[in-house]
């Protein structure tokens, strides 16, 4: 796992370009603090810093192939990249070092973009063809790393300057730069709860999408998809015993490729089926007793550390966990915002960060997750929710109300006392609203309260809207299958896996792997889900194929989402930076935000005794509140939401510079003082 960063600018001075791209690097050094290099050549610039995990020794960037045409600068893991050395060199092909970015580079070399179907991993990566001239940039099929890219820099056009980095902070280095919150991205961020697969929060900023590649050429900007999602496969034909034998086994080939590395591998255990799945699967396979790590609560509302517990004991695995309390949340808010980089709905986030640098302190470079588990085997409420809303006309009174009270058996405004509230509501939301969005729609209703924070914010689905209008086969997908697509594209990679995930991890140096997330694995869910799951009961298959390895316990309890306090802790402890939404000056330094909506909910937070909260008002709250701190982070100016995160200076353990060279290879130059791979 790594950082990236680089430019192509025609505008810069030749003599400043070491030094942009070294400040670039250091401002994501978090990422990677074992090494760091970068890459000079005709007004491009790359690098990367690195956390050695596979080929310590060996494995520094950037990396050149052996004709010296293509150099890669490489964030993440490919986790085959034994299968595919070993066709490389079937093909002729031949290896310096035993490091998968060699594999990402050769592979590139043999097949050109043609080798993007073919990687199972985690990645965003720019390789820079010395010949042609080209940049390209290309992202893994479900977004688990990040690559952000500006076209503006200090200019437009085809004249204009090209950044991308793994982390948008890393543009406040390039000279111009200027961050500015984009309204209306902001309230299509608040209605859909994540920004949507090419955008962010700020003006002049995009995203890669996930599956797709970027070829900069010529002052032109051409963005290609290569892979779909696999959610509509062809039913499993074999019988229910077989189907329970193919999940375990392409699960655990998913985990076994995971464990390849050359430092130890943890494993994240939240008590639930997912995590406990890893865990089971990482014990069987790996030589040593595996380390598992967890948060605990102390409200019962969110605290799971009885479940996992019983799970550690009974896997045997060497079990550590924190205590995280609503006065950490607080003081650690600003600074995993600075990391996020994105407004956020909810303070789950806080904790990860918290665990991460607990991991982190624990010796472990790597972890498993279950992340992508619950899209891919239908493991949400809001599936069978889905299912309740679209049958609601052919059910009985009766069937209704068991239907609701099967939904959230963990919240308490799902009880029996509120039930005849929610048919109504249930009612309202039985025939589709919004093109496409059917299943969403409920959820969407919180997001439109929050994108009230804005004065102008149009139709806040219009994008996801026509997103899903532009998209081949989404139309004729199931009511479910469409939530699938719709969790798969949004959610999953604009907060699971980036905000609470990866961005959280990476903030303290950890690789964060998610077995789920193999396209062998998310194509067996669709095919046994077709057949055997109906929704009566959560994540069947999973269950029966994991049966006498886990707890009863385990497999018996209801899942229970990963929650964290919200708005409570904020009016409880009382941060100083919450002086930025106590303030009507500092709420209308916000570009686009509407003060008066903004200070009307504060007051009724700060009013409101916590239980009276209701989840709208809550989730708009932090909307608000991470807006306001990122805003100040990013766009304000200053940097006091960056204390704790001094960027340190960059020394370049590799420097490649091509700049006037089109001869052999130059030696790579080490300077000592960046810390070697260790």
């Amino acid at each position: 796992m790594c950082g990236i960063a680089g430019f192509v600018s025609p505008s810069l001075d030749a003599g400043a370009t070491p030094e942009v791209i070294a400040s670039m690097l250091s401002l994501i050094r978090h990422r990677g603090p074992d090494e760091a290099g970068y890459y000079l050549d005709d007004g491009v610039a790359m690098g990367t810093v690195r956390l050695s995990v596979i080929d310590l020794a060996t494995g520094a960037q950037p990396m050149a192939d052996p004709s010296d045409r293509y150099w890669i600068c490489f964030n993440g893991e490919l986790y085959n990249h034994v299968e595919l050395r070993r066709e490389l060199r079937g093909l002729g092909r031949h290896f310096r070092t035993r490091s998968d970015t060699e594999v990402v580079l050769q592979a590139w070399a043999q097949w050109g973009a043609g080798a993007l179907p073919r990687f199972n991993g985690a990645f965003a990566f720019a390789i820079r063809d010395a010949v042609s001239g080209d940049l390209f940039l290309a992202r893994d099929r479900y977004g688990k790393r990040p690559v952000f890219y500006s076209d503006r820099g200090s200019g437009t056009g085809p004249d204009g300057d090209f950044l991308f980095a793994s982390e948008m902070k890393a543009f406040r280095a390039f000279p111009g730069f200027r961050f500015e919150l984009d309204p209306g991205e902001l309230a299509s961020a608040f209605a859909v709860w994540t920004p949507l697969p090419d955008r962010t929060p700020f003006r002049h900023i995009r995203q890669l999408p996930m599956g797709s590649f970027l070829t900069v050429r010529g002052g032109r900007v051409d963005l290609t998809t290569y892979a779909e999602l696999e959610i509509d496969a062809d039913p499993f034909t074999g019988s229910a015993r077989e189907a329970v034998a193919f999940v375990r086994d392409t699960l655990r080939e998913s985990v076994a490729m995971r464990l390849r590395s050359d430092v130890e591998v943890g494993v994240y255990l939240s008590g639930g089926l997912d995590s406990s799945i890893v865990t089971a699967l990482a014990t069987e396979l790996s030589p040593h007793a595996v380390r598992t790590f967890s948060v605990e609560f102390d409200e019962a509302a969110f605290d799971e550390s009885g479940s996992q517990h019983v799970v550690a004991s009974h896997l045997g695995s060497l079990h550590s966990s924190i205590a995280v309390r609503g006065a950490d949340i607080a003081a650690n808010f600003p600074s995993a915002v600075y990391h996020a980089e994105v407004p956020a709905f909810r303070t789950a986030f806080v904790p990860m960060y918290l665990l991460s640098r607990h991991v982190r302190d624990a010796g472990i470079k790597v972890i498993l997750s279950g992340e992508g588990a619950d899209e891919a085997f239908l493991g949400y409420s809001l599936f069978r929710e889905t299912l309740l809303r679209a049958a609601w006309h052919d059910l009985s009174d009766d069937e209704r109300m068991a239907g609701i009270g099967r939904l959230h058996p963990e919240l308490s405004h799902f009880g029996p006392a509120n039930r005849a509230r929610l048919k109504g509501l249930f009612e309202q939301f039985a025939v589709e609203r919004l093109p496409g969005l059917f299943s969403h729609e409920l959820r969407y209703q919180n997001g439109r309260f929050a994108a009230r924070l804005l004065k102008e914010r149009g139709d806040p689905f219009a994008d996801l809207l026509a997103l899903t209008a532009s998209t081949p086969g989404y139309a004729a997908l199931s009511p479910v299958q469409k939530a699938q697509w719709l969790e798969f594209k949004t959610l999953l990679p604009g907060y699971l896996l980036s905000t609470q995930g990866e961005r959280m991890s990476l903030a303290h140096g950890i690789e964060n792997r998610c077995p789920f997330l193999d396209p062998a694995v998310v194509r067996a869910a669709a095919s046994v889900n077709l057949r055997f799951d109906d929704g009566s009961e959560e994540k069947a298959i999973l269950k029966e194929a994991f049966r006498g390895e886990l707890p009863e316990s385990s497999l018996a309890r209801r899942k229970q989402p990963y929650r964290a306090p919200g708005a409570a802790v904020f009016k409880e402890h009382r941060p100083d930076y919450m002086e930025l939404l106590l303030s009507e000056t500092e709420l209308r330094k916000i570009d686009g935000l509407d003060p008066v909506f903004a200070r009307k909910l504060v007051a009724k937070i700060m009013a409101t005794p916590s239980e009276g909260i209701s989840t709208k008002e809550d989730q708009a709250f932090i909307y608000l509140l991470s807006t306001a701190v990122l805003h100040q982070q990013f766009a304000g100016g200053r940097d006091r939401g960056r204390a704790g995160h001094p960027e340190a200076e960059l020394k370049a353990d590799t420097i490649v510079d091509l700049r006037g060279s089109r001869g052999p290879r130059p030696a790579a130059h080490a300077l000592h003082g960046a810390g070697g791979p260790r």
